[in-house]
């Protein structure tokens, strides 16, 4: 297969120190994981870390006085300041917003709540607009679907053009002077395109917008910043960036953070109450009711202290070669159609592509018969596969711990499912 990548590049993909840092790879070192994008694999550090937590520290956090839950709050705490950092997050001086860190069940959930309490905040109505893309998650559509069925706002979608880019043109004639908020994916689980957030922020911000980005697709992949993204709010998930399932992040300014109401009530998210009232904690335990996976807090600080050492640039750097030799893999294969850029640089990780004639879950059935892992179906991402013109389609997706042999065995597999339909070549 020709590659545009050098003979140095190769060699880089065709090593694979990292493997051996994951159980369930080093175990099984048949298994060709290609479905990053759904959920990474954890490394030994962070299933160690849950497990200490357990043994060492396990009592409910926040309420006890006593040492064991004085140290589960305490890594809550560290947990919520090193995700702070990792995003950005920091004041003037450098310090990490770490009250400016809201812990959630996952993207899904901090998405909700933000539909939830933020068009309150806004005042959002009839004759008031909300502006989504067309490549959105369903965790990022169907909410603010329900809440402008609920006020009457109209939902407005960003579209695409031929390249898959939001052009500034389609910026300036969608987000207007009705538009109250703006809430956008930064790398689309589809496509794997990256979209300017700095530029739709900016926009947002420039007719009075509040600014949302779904990071689910992009911390795991990317060096972000939101300062330099100027967005307001920022959803992700542990899952994908190797840490426990079950922990999401919401990052959000402080001050509307506090002008919000919170989206569920009960234990340890109250200041006091009284038989007919109640007073709410601060920023951020007004949005953390109940006991929360202090264990899973404390795991997913561990995964990113292993992803710091690895280095996110290196991370980067490194799977932007896999995608790009993934793409130009993909596009030598006669039978197959990239669904999206054809350009591998422009995928973050994700590549999804149509098996001319063969629906997507024969090849990814037929795949998993040689131990390839892809995703195959509508992504949860309906309305775009439908502005593409396909129902479904398969999706490889990478991390840094693929390799090329990985992609050598599913451009093998996907010869075998052609073989298999059509007879050998």
């Amino acid at each position: 297969m020709d590659t545009s990548l050098t003979p140095e590049e190769l060699s880089l993909i065709e090593a694979n120190p990292y493997k051996k840092d994951f159980p369930l790879l080093a175990q099984k070192p048949e298994v060709v994981f290609l479905d990053s994008a759904a959920t990474a694999q954890r490394p030994g550090v962070v299933l160690d870390a849950q497990r200490r937590f357990y043994e060492t520290m396990n009592a409910n956090p926040l309420r006890g006085l006593y040492k064991l839950s004085v140290e589960a709050t305490q890594a809550i705490a560290d947990a919520r300041a090193h995700i702070a950092r990792f995003i950005g997050a920091l004041d003037e001086s450098g310090q990490p917003l770490a009250d400016d860190v809201v812990f959630t069940r996952n993207a899904s959930e901090s998405l909700n709540l933000l539909a939830h309490t933020v068009p309150q905040v806004v005042h959002l109505g009839p004759g008031d607009q909300v502006v989504i893309s067309i490549m959105e998650h369903h965790s990022n559509l169907i909410p603010w679907q329900q809440v402008c069925r609920a006020t009457g706002a109209e939902l407005v979608y960003l579209r695409t053009n031929d390249d898959y880019e939001i052009t500034p043109d389609e910026l300036q004639a969608k987000i207007g002077p009705h538009t109250k908020i703006v809430s956008v994916t930064q790398v689309s689980n589809v496509l794997g395109v990256q979209n300017d957030i700095a530029a739709i922020a900016q926009r947002a911000h420039e007719v009075g917008a509040v600014c949302i980005v779904d990071g689910a697709q992009s911390v795991p992949h990317l060096q972000v910043d939101v300062r330099h993204m100027g967005c307001d709010f920022l959803a992700f998930s542990a899952h994908k960036l190797g840490g426990p399932m079950g922990i999401g992040v919401l990052w959000g300014r402080h001050d509307l953070l506090e002008a919000m109401p919170p989206f569920l009530t009960g234990g340890e998210m109250i200041d006091s109450v009284t038989e007919t009232d109640a007073v709410w904690a601060p920023v951020p335990q007004k949005f953390e009711a109940g006991t929360q996976d202090a264990a899973g807090s404390y795991a997913f600080d561990a995964d990113l202290t292993y992803l710091e050492g690895l280095g996110m640039d290196a991370i980067e750097k490194r799977e932007r070669l896999l995608a790009i030799y993934l793409t130009e893999a993909l596009e030598s294969l006669d039978f197959i159609t990239v669904v999206g850029p054809k350009e591998g640089v422009r995928h973050i990780s994700a590549v999804s592509f149509d098996v001319h004639g063969i629906h997507p879950h024969d090849v990814a059935s037929i795949l998993d018969m040689s131990n390839v892992c892809i995703r195959a179906g509508h992504h949860c991402a309906q309305p775009l596969l439908s502005y593409l013109g396909y129902s479904s389609t398969c999706r490889a997706s990478v991390a840094f711990y693929d390799d090329k042999h990985d992609i050598d065995q599913l451009v093998a597999g996907l010869q075998n499912v052609w073989s298999i339909f059509h007879g050998s070549n």
